[in-house]
């Protein structure tokens, strides 16, 4: 590391030292809450389809759902002669609840690149918003791709992550097992094609939004998310507004000008393939348990890098299964 750098660098040290109150940053430390709740804003903020679901710091490791979104209907009549007048929950709770698990998010940055950035008067940030991008990403993965929860995660094996938490589709097959549809006539198939269990992608979204909640399948806000291979490129103008490298939200989230089975067609960052799910953005959330990061800054002259270790626990969250289908496995046939 050059001279220059070294002081650009011991000053990013220090104010990350400052901004949590401790003395070293190249000690393991506490984000403190206040900045922990800057940082989730940013990575949020990083990402236009983060910034459409809810990101959400709880208080404690594990408990009960938020409840962001209205549940059933509560319109009713009583006969007070007979019986007292019930009133329902407003909100979404349900006996399955969260648990934020621990999750590393380690990187590191070679001398050679650090020497290359300090010529930037930036440099502070461009170190700060790589760390975000590089976090929202991930997140955004394990959402779509986690399946399980692993004591050593293995990113050889399961390179999207599948075994470093359980994310919304999982979530789904495990709670919510009668809203995923997952074969048709054929064993570990759903086929779209004239001879198949679906004419067209449009019907089987048709059939799959009478897996909600009867209350739920008008919701102007639903959308279908589909994996990449479905739908033809043409299906998928970008509708986002034209960005600018100043723009606050990276346009990550792809929604087409044409419908499917009435609802707005998405593409999203990771989205598997052979997919598709019918839900409204915001029943989405992920949970980060405020006071839970942790980091730690350290040279590593071993290796010419800074390395950063840093933790944070997450949970994903369905806010209500009942506003969510899945269908899985689907293969498009030729006629």
């Amino acid at each position: 590391m050059r001279n220059d750098t070294r002081k650009l660098f011991n000053a990013y040290l220090g104010r990350i030292a400052t901004l949590n109150g401790v003395d070293d940053a190249t000690k393991t430390f506490n984000v403190l809450p206040s900045v922990q709740q800057t940082l989730e804003t940013k990575i949020q903020e990083s990402s236009d389809f983060l910034g459409r679901i809810n990101m959400v710091g709880v208080t404690d490791q594990q408990g009960e759902k938020l409840g962001l979104n209205l549940s059933g209907p509560i319109a009713s009549r009583t006969n007070t002669q007979d019986r007292d007048r019930a009133p329902r929950d407003l909100t979404t709770l349900d006996q399955n609840g969260y648990y934020c698990r621990h999750t590393d998010f380690d990187s590191f940055i070679g001398y050679a690149k650090l020497d290359a950035w300090a010529i930037f008067p930036d440099f502070e940030v461009r170190i700060r918003d790589l760390l975000i991008q590089r976090q929202a990403l991930d997140r955004i993965m394990i959402g779509f791709n986690g399946t399980s929860v692993a004591a050593n995660t293995d990113p050889a094996t399961n390179t999207l992550l599948q075994d470093v938490n359980k994310g919304w589709l999982q979530k789904m097959r495990e709670s919510a097992e009668e809203r995923v549809m997952a074969e048709g006539k054929t064993v570990g198939k759903v086929q779209v094609g004239a001879a198949g269990d679906y004419k067209n992608l449009d019907a089987l979204v048709y059939d799959a939004i009478t897996l909600l909640d009867p209350w739920h399948r008008e919701n102007s806000q639903l959308v279908a998310v589909v994996g990449r291979g479905l739908m033809h490129d043409k299906y998928f103008p970008l509708v986002n507004q034209d960005s600018r490298a100043t723009d606050t939200l990276a346009a990550d989230l792809i929604i087409s000008q044409k419908r499917i089975g009435g609802l707005a067609a998405v593409q999203a960052p990771f989205f598997p393939e052979k997919k598709v799910l019918i839900t409204t953005l915001d029943n989405l959330s992920l949970y980060w348990q405020v006071g839970g990061r942790r980091r730690h800054v350290e040279e590593n002259a071993k290796r010419s890098r800074v390395d950063t270790y840093e933790s944070s626990n997450d949970d994903y969250v369905v806010e209500d299964m009942g506003l969510a289908a899945l269908v899985e496995n689907i293969e498009l046939i030729e006629a």
